[in-house]
């Protein structure tokens, strides 16, 4: 009994191991995507339903898909969620029609106006 307990619980252990959600990593999915060749379908297989979406002009619309940085504490269950991000990712695909005519990743952290405080700042006159 107690042996067949153990290779039970080894078993159900060892199949949580497999089970994943689907990740999307902004930066490498962004090398995908190419200016001037890849089209609209591309863009919605390979990244799925943008985050944002808005018509810039007649013909020329913008894809936002936005992503939080989260630390290793906050990946853990319980304590995570009371913790704040530490930074956001954003992919920007500009499309005219049905072709991509920019991609643009951005990266941002909550560290990089740290240089602020330790700026001396001189008074213009």
């Amino acid at each position: 009994m107690p042996r067949t307990l153990f290779i039970l619980l080894t078993a159900l252990l060892l199949l949580g191991g497999c089970y994943s959600k689907p990740v999307r990593h902004l930066a490498s999915d962004a090398s995908l995507i190419q200016a001037g060749r890849s089209s609209r379908q591309d863009v919605l297989r390979y990244l799925g339903e943008p985050d944002g979406h808005r018509l810039v002009s007649p013909g020329v619309e913008e894809y936002v898909y936005y992503q939080t940085q989260r630390s290793f504490l906050e990946k853990t269950p319980f304590v995570g969620s009371m913790m704040k991000p530490n930074g956001y990712e954003m992919l920007i695909i500009t499309l005219s029609g049905n072709r991509v005519t920019k991609c643009e990743f951005r990266s941002f952290n909550k560290k990089d106006r740290e240089w602020a405080k330790d700026f001396t700042w001189k008074k213009v006159k």
